[in-house]
């Protein structure tokens, strides 16, 4: 284990932090950065999981499904479908085209 090495404590920490951001921006109509950090929170949940098992710190990727599968959750079908539903809008809020269009 290298010095860098996040504990499973300090990612789960951090998506709690995550989704009280999110809970915030979902209650001031602030959706993009709702789906955002709701998609953050879970990613940590998942990289938290994935370095209490694994022990080392997970891949730099934002693939929710991708994360899940490394880490062998083996999740139902409807929450990989949904794992895969919030990669897909979670994208253009990290890379946005036009904001009437994410907001719509």
């Amino acid at each position: 284990m290298n010095n860098n090495f996040k504990l499973p404590t300090e990612w789960l920490k951090q998506a709690e932090y995550d989704m009280d951001t999110a809970k915030a921006m979902l209650k001031t109509g602030r959706y993009i950065y709702a789906v955002f950090m709701c998609h953050l929170a879970i990613e940590k949940v998942i990289k938290g999981t994935y370095s209490k098992i694994i022990k080392k710190d997970p891949p730099k990727t934002h693939d929710l499904v991708y994360l899940s599968e490394l880490t062998s959750l083996n999740l139902a079908k409807d929450l990989t479908k949904f794992l895969d539903s919030l990669n897909d809008v979670s994208i253009p809020t990290r890379y946005p085209d036009e904001l009437e269009k994410l907001v719509k």
